[in-house]
């Protein structure tokens, strides 16, 4: 009788304390198998642009566009980019610096039409870039640093790409979808700030309470199948002796 007070009462009050936590886990976690990752991407809104060729001869060589930098390089990279060919240098515990790979110097900032045309052609799809605008500093929900611009798309999804204000390259992309699905996310690990660390003490405790609960739920169930299993006998032994 105490296992059956105890875990009852365990189950009652600890169901009624996270309850709505874990209606929040099961229809988050609904939502994020429902919905295809590639969609939560807009993988099927973008396309890699068509970059114009060029030849190279007609870049400046990697030393000579590094030593335009006054810090030591740990790494160098060549890449195609919307706006022409690019050298990427990254520093030792820096920031990575972009330097147009024609004449080592760093590329020309662009207007809000250059944003929608560059845009609209990595878009896949019917809609239109309807509004852009330049972030000095980027959006929480890209997860990144720095100046971006942002182009809206007039789509079921309401799609958003984020370009980069120098090579005009769409680094990250976001939209009601994913809106939707971080949303889910956030509310699932309890990160409601950047929505990354699944490892705090609210998730931790709130686990554990869980995990005493499905407990003491088992432990219920148990003693109840095992008592509903003793009225079966007695029954059927009473009515055999009847019979």
């Amino acid at each position: 009788m105490k296992l059956l007070r105890l875990s009852t009462q365990i189950h009652k009050w600890v169901a009624l304390v996270i309850g709505i936590q874990v209606l929040f886990w099961v229809g988050g976690g609904l939502v994020m198998t429902a919905i295809p990752i590639e969609t939560v991407r807009s993988e099927h809104r973008f396309q890699k642009p068509d970059y114009p060729a060029f030849a190279i001869d007609a870049l400046i060589p990697v030393q000579a566009a590094a030593t335009r930098l006054s810090v030591p390089i740990d790494k160098a990279e060549l890449r195609h980019t919307p706006r022409g060919p690019a050298w990427v240098f990254t520093p030792k515990g820096g920031e990575p610096v972009t330097l147009s790979a024609l004449d080592g110097k760093p590329f020309a900032a662009f207007p809000r039409a250059e944003a929608l045309r560059l845009a609209q052609a990595a878009y896949r799809g019917d809609a239109q870039a309807t509004k852009a605008e330049l972030f000095a500093q980027a959006p929480r929900e890209t997860g990144r640093e720095g100046p971006l611009w942002r182009v809206d798309f007039n789509d079921f999804e309401h799609t958003s790409f984020y370009l980069s204000p120098e090579t005009g390259e769409v680094v990250t992309r976001r939209s009601g979808v994913w809106r939707l699905y971080d949303f889910f996310w956030r509310l699932h690990i309890l990160d409601f700030k950047n929505g990354e660390n699944f490892n705090h003490p609210t998730l931790i405790i709130i686990t554990v309470l869980t995990l005493s609960m499905v407990i003491s739920g088992f432990i219920l169930l148990w003693i109840k199948l095992a008592r509903d299993w003793t009225v079966h006998r007695a029954t059927r032994r009473k009515l055999a002796q009847n019979a």
